[in-house]
């Protein structure tokens, strides 16, 4: 049964005023200057990232998402001169499996968003030429299904898929930054721990870490662990309807490998880097609640999943070491699941003390999620950071903010 509350809440409770001045249109010159507004679960206080080292407890653990995103925007031209523009979002044929998808050689279907279609025939190959290294490639298009939007892809030379997008391919900047991506781009748009292909737009609170911060981070004897969640385009998919749980959640895949499993067994503060992290380490949560219930299907979290439980029926600890079990059981050295997990104010946070994020559209379900995580607080750190001329979405400014009811500074809670 989802709860009563659920059913009410309202897209209209996630807006705020955000000007288009606020929205970063490029990254700093350096990633680590960027300001940093830090939320103790009562007070506001301005900081800059880099000091980040200081303001975490010693001992702490962040959790990363360390999906790289790939130039996943294709341009075509048809005879005409009409551009019609392939934004690839999930491999579909002949392998679903991201990794598998991009060592693909010859041809592939990638389900894909696609602008210009109405000028684009069924019949209609397009194509354009690339530069290899001994060679020119020729990379051509045609709709594979129009309905669906999938989109078949071949070329004519021994190269594999992530190859040949790292030739034609663009960034693909969000829609929101009004320009088109250039070659500084290629880094910017990409976190310094960056390493599992698949990602079509950037993790970006993680995008202000740099490789000083880790230094001190270490030397403070902060850990870091790693988690894969390959973000989707369904990330900026604009939420239509009146009431949240209508919403369709888009579906990602999740990798997490049995060192990360480990290393959240132990007791100790966490602090997630990116709502991506987050809903990763909240899907593993419940990945372990599936699995001790014996249900169908247990890497697989349906967006109301967590809402059909009064309460959490597992401690942190207890969840994360059935997860480790059933690995060890099964010869998993690699977990992959599937989470569309929708959170929503009333949410109980199992995973984390912390979430490093930065400032999100108004009506959205990122924004939601901050919402649930600091409470009607949310507000009054919004408005604090307009005030104060912060930047917002993805090369804007950062955040640290702890759950009212988990500052390890306060001592208010202890994960277990």
């Amino acid at each position: 049964m989802i709860p009563e509350y659920i059913k009410s809440i309202k897209l209209s409770d996630f807006d705020y005023h955000l000007p288009d001045s606020y929205i970063a249109q490029e990254p700093l010159n350096k990633r680590d200057e960027s300001k940093l507004l830090v939320y103790d679960g009562e007070s506001i206080t301005h900081c800059i990232f880099k000091e980040l080292p200081e303001l975490l407890p010693p001992g702490s653990q962040l959790i990363l998402n360390n999906a790289r995103v790939i130039p996943a925007r294709l341009r075509f031209f048809r005879s005409s001169g009409a551009r019609i523009e392939v934004f690839l979002l999930e491999p579909m044929l002949p392998h679903a499996q991201m990794e598998l998808a991009l060592r693909v050689k010859s041809k592939c279907v990638w389900l894909c968003m696609i602008g210009n279609l109405k000028r684009w025939k069924n019949d209609e190959v397009l194509s354009i030429k690339l530069d290899g290294e001994n060679a020119t490639i020729t990379l051509n298009a045609r709709i594979y299904s129009r309905e669906e939007q999938l989109v078949e892809l071949s070329w004519d030379a021994d190269h594999s898929f992530s190859e040949i997008l790292d030739i034609a391919g663009k960034t693909p900047l969000p829609p929101y930054i009004k320009r088109d991506a250039d070659i500084n781009d290629l880094t910017s748009y990409q976190t310094v721990f960056a390493k599992m292909d698949g990602a079509v737009a950037a993790p970006t609170a993680g995008l202000h870490f740099s490789r000083e911060i880790f230094e001190k981070m270490y030397a403070k004897e902060i850990k870091t662990s790693e988690v894969t969640l390959y973000v989707g385009a369904g990330t900026f998919a604009p939420v239509t309807v009146q009431y949240m749980i209508d919403h369709p959640m888009h579906a990602e895949m999740i990798s997490v490998d049995k060192e990360t499993i480990e290393n959240l067994c132990i007791d100790q503060t966490r602090i997630a880097v990116g709502t991506t992290s987050l809903r990763t380490l909240e899907s593993l949560y419940w990945i372990g609640v599936k699995i001790s219930r014996k249900e169908a299907d247990p890497l697989t979290i349906e967006q109301l999943y967590p809402y059909s439980f009064p309460s959490p029926p597992l401690s942190w600890v207890e969840s994360i070491k059935i997860i480790k079990e059933y690995m060890n059981n099964h010869g998993i050295k690699n977990l992959l699941a599937k989470t569309a997990i929708m959170i929503m104010p009333g949410y109980k946070f199992m995973s984390v003390n912390g979430l490093i994020t930065n400032f999100h559209y108004p009506n959205t379900t990122l924004i939601m999620l901050v919402a649930a995580f600091t409470g009607d607080n949310w507000k009054d750190i919004y408005k604090e950071a307009i005030e104060n001329n912060y930047r917002f979405l993805s090369y804007g400014d950062s955040s640290l903010l702890w759950n009212p009811r988990g500052n390890p500074k306060k001592q208010i809670i202890n994960i277990k």
